[in-house]
């Protein structure tokens, strides 16, 4: 373990952009805005989630495209669009397209696997090729060699009036560096090491254990679990140690909370709390818990925390269902207190 944490150097937040089905323009319209918010707030960098057939943001690339045309200066970036609902080729047009409209501040963050209750929806989404696809990290791999200026064809030159390119265009020739995946296995953190991509780490892992060489005998801890994933991405990757990782923690400081609030967010990771415990469902997920507290509190946990002591980008996860006004307090002690808690000068 270093002696001392990493001093932070990018802070970030994550929203999911609910909305209420009845007027969904009004939601998405509150992500703008929170974006926006961050921006003058100093934040380096505001993430959205990605969320099918809920009340939650669908198409995140559009909704940064519009982020992209009212803000300067932060980083915009997907946490994560679960590739299996995507094709390669056409998601890393929109993403070029967007990442220029941005002047390159995307940050596209992208997950593989079976796409979520997948025998429900195989009709709606792939109706004659469901048993063919390919939900693995092939399908990643596609998506990175076409974002970084691999040959989506065979042809280039002029037909007729037309003129025709054999990669992707537009081209945008850093977004291929700018790419992460959301990992919380080793094997995912391995393989997008060796990919060369960025990791993105969340308040969830796959418990592995007694048995991974890479942890210790026994061992349920959370921190310990995604230390032992951000090492294994590291030693993958070819930039070693400089190689980039975030840590996508729900945190929630109370600088300035009204106490109904305060009452608010502590019954909120109450609710969560057991979850926390051991591992869930069969794919043993563990979660991390929610911290909750003054900036000052939440800064001693984190520097205890042994995978936070090892990144120097963070972007925490906002609640799912809390008011607007809850989350410009939230964000404010964020950049304002917190951030400076954590080695992170205040704007």
């Amino acid at each position: 373990m270093p002696p001392t944490p990493r001093p932070l150097r990018k802070l970030g937040f994550l929203t999911i952009g609910l909305f209420d089905g009845a007027d969904p323009r009004r939601g998405h319209e509150t992500t703008l805005e929170i974006i926006e918010r961050g921006e003058q707030l100093g934040f380096d960098s505001a993430w959205v989630r990605h969320r099918h057939l809920q009340y939650g943001i669908s198409s995140p690339v559009a909704v940064l495209a519009a982020a992209s045309q009212r803000t300067r200066r932060i980083d915009l970036g997907t946490a994560v669009i679960p590739l299996g609902w995507e094709n390669p080729l056409r998601l890393a047009e929109d993403l070029a397209t967007v990442d220029l409209l941005s002047g390159g501040r995307l940050n596209p963050g992208v997950s593989v696997g079976t796409p979520t209750h997948f025998e429900r929806v195989r009709d709606a989404l792939y109706p004659d090729t469901a048993d063919a696809e390919d939900f693995g990290y092939g399908r990643v791999r596609r998506l990175l060699d076409l974002v970084r200026g691999e040959p989506a064809s065979d042809f280039s030159g002029t037909e007729g009036f037309e003129v025709y390119s054999d990669r992707v265009q537009p081209h945008s020739p850093s977004l291929g560096g700018r790419l992460w995946y959301g990992g919380g296995s080793l094997s995912s953190a391995r393989w997008a090491g060796e990919h060369g991509m960025n990791l993105l780490t969340s308040s969830v892992v796959k418990a592995e254990g007694p048995d991974d060489p890479d942890m210790a005998p026994g061992s349920w801890d959370f921190a310990a679990i995604q230390l032992a994933q951000i090492r294994a991405f590291r030693a993958a990757h070819p930039d070693g140690e400089a190689a980039r990782v975030s840590q996508g923690l729900v945190v929630i400081p109370t600088d300035s909370a009204t106490p109904a609030q305060r009452a608010r967010y502590s019954a909120y990771a109450a609710r969560r709390a057991a979850r926390t415990a051991a591992p869930q469902g069969p794919a043993r997920l563990l979660f991390a818990p929610d911290i909750v507290g003054t900036s000052q509190e939440i800064a001693e946990r984190l520097h205890a925390h042994l995978a936070f002591r090892e990144v120097d980008e963070v972007a925490f996860a906002l609640p799912f269902d809390f008011e607007p006004e809850d989350y410009t307090q939230i964000l404010t002690d964020m950049a304002t207190r917190l951030g400076p808690a954590l080695g992170r000068p205040a704007p």
